[in-house]
């Protein structure tokens, strides 16, 4: 198996889907968190390249943790438009960081692009409603 990068360390900060179907890892760096994973068999479709859910569940997780990171208060995703661009395989190091363009009036609006290396693999464009403070607690007092 290929070695984590160094600096990456676990996230274990995502729901039961996600932790599911990781691990997934974080870092910090200068600004930003870069998310990553390795691609993994569990990850691949029968062509033996990351499924396209995947990736895009991946995509989804790195968005959601910037707008977090942003704003402090937690989104749901109402709009995802996603390009695919170049395969990820069995082995490679997947990297992404979310980036967000603006906030208004509760929506956020923001991207990443998903690479190996300097391959491309996805794009994505999304926008995040951001949830009210009440629905905050019960997600926080939930048990999982």
């Amino acid at each position: 198996m290929k070695a984590i990068p160094e600096g990456f360390i676990v996230n274990e900060r995502r729901g039961p889907f996600t932790n599911h179907n990781g691990p997934f890892y974080i870092k910090k760096d200068d600004q930003n968190w870069v998310h990553g994973a390795l691609i993994l068999d569990r990850h691949c479709n029968a062509a033996n390249i990351a499924h396209g859910g995947m990736l895009m569940a991946f995509a989804d997780g790195v968005l959601g943790h910037a707008v977090y990171s942003k704003t402090k208060r937690a989104g749901v995703t109402i709009k995802f438009n996603s390009e695919f661009l170049s395969a990820a395989r069995e082995g490679e190091w997947l990297e992404g960081y979310g980036s967000v363009s603006y906030v208004k009036r509760g929506y956020v609006y923001c991207d990443t692009m998903l690479k190996v290396s300097t391959r491309n693999v996805l794009s994505v464009t999304s926008i995040f409603k951001l949830r009210k403070k009440e629905a905050l607690k019960k997600i926080i007092t939930k048990r999982r």
